[in-house]
């Protein structure tokens, strides 16, 4: 069986990926600010890479 917490985050699963598509948005909205013609797909794996270092970075700073 598995464990309560695991079981609450499996309910907000599609709340945690509406949130981080949003946070996409969000700083692909600030690139076009400086980068007019900015190739969207491209940013959007900048800023993906981006998140998986900054979790990285959390993960090793919590877990550690």
């Amino acid at each position: 069986m598995a464990k309560i917490e695991q079981q609450e985050l499996d309910k907000r699963r599609a709340k945690v990926i509406s949130d981080v598509k949003d946070l996409v948005e969000k700083y692909r909205a600030i690139l076009t600010w400086d980068v007019p013609d900015i190739d969207e797909e491209f940013a959007d794996k900048l800023i993906i890479m981006e998140f998986r270092k900054a979790l990285d970075h959390i993960e090793k700073e919590l877990l550690d």
